[in-house]
């Protein structure tokens, strides 16, 4: 049994409400240099729920679910650190007033929190209406592992994860694909990783394919290698970060699945298990 602190986390109140989906100019120019009018971020996406394949959609960026945020620059900051990938998620007005969900993903540049709802009561919720989050999470520590750090992820679906120690002093955690450090793209070089996410770029369809990364799934646990997430992210040796698929597939250029961080270490001592059933979906019984 992993030692960590739970009992020791804060839970706290945060809350957004529905963004209405934003585009400054129609098109949306591809890697191809052909311009396109898509479906992007933001709103109330209907059709595109987590445990779905991140590819093949006729969109961009294309969020699943509900994408919140604050018009106060400060409160959406606070939103988007303290939001944590698992967190229960409640609606507290309009018509799905009471209805609840989990938080899928933080989408940086946007600065969106993503969350599951079922589609029923989807079918009742309008731009503007508000969303509360027990915010839970930031600050979690392996005990015996003091190097490795974990971030943006609830303790009870961390749990779940089935995460175990190895030989060595490591940890084994279950992933669906292992990604290579020259796949990552957009969002690389921020300053934090306790929010948004970074790009598994795709404009090289063989490659992707090669890899296997052309059926990534929204919510899919993947070990990306030679990647540092533990203060910013960057290029480093040896580290390893582990993350989950938050949107989908893009068309620009240094662009594709966006992946949020939830465990980062300098040192290789994070091992991945590949297994196609890790993918948050499953962990939250989401259907």
């Amino acid at each position: 049994m992993l030692k960590t602190n739970i009992d020791k986390l804060v839970k706290q109140s945060v809350q957004g409400k529905i963004h209405h989906p934003i585009q400054s100019f129609p098109y949306r120019i591809s890697g191809d240099g052909i311009p396109n009018v898509l479906p992007a971020i933001g709103g109330i996406t209907y059709n595109v729920k987590v445990g779905d394949c991140a590819f093949g959609w006729v969109g961009d960026h294309v969020e699943p679910g509900v994408s919140i945020r604050n018009e106060n620059k400060n409160e959406n900051v606070a939103l988007n650190l303290f939001s944590c990938i698992g967190n229960e998620a409640m609606v507290i007005s309009g018509d799905a007033k009471g209805a609840k969900g989990f938080v899928t993903g933080k989408h940086g540049g946007i600065d969106h929190v993503l969350i599951y709802f079922k589609e029923a009561d989807l079918e009742k919720m309008a731009i503007d209406d508000k969303i509360l989050i027990k915010a839970y999470g930031q600050g979690l520590q392996l005990l015996d592992f003091p190097e490795i750090k974990i971030m943006n992820i609830d303790p009870d679906l961390f749990l779940k994860l089935g995460i175990k120690e190895i030989d060595g002093g490591k940890i084994e955690v279950p992933v669906t694909c292992e990604v290579p450090p020259y796949l990552m793209g957009s969002g690389i070089g921020s300053s934090n990783s306790f929010s948004g996410d970074y790009d598994i770029m795709t404009l090289d369809k063989k490659e992707i394919k090669k890899l296997g990364l052309d059926k990534l799934k929204f919510g899919d646990l993947v070990l990306l290698k030679d990647c540092d997430n533990t203060y910013g992210r960057g290029y480093l040796k040896g580290a390893v970060s582990i993350g989950i698929v938050i949107h989908s597939d893009c068309i620009k250029m240094g662009h594709g699945p966006g992946i949020t961080t939830i465990m980062t270490c300098k040192k290789e001592l994070i091992k991945g298990k590949i297994t196609s059933d890790a993918n948050i979906a499953n962990y939250l019984e989401i259907k």
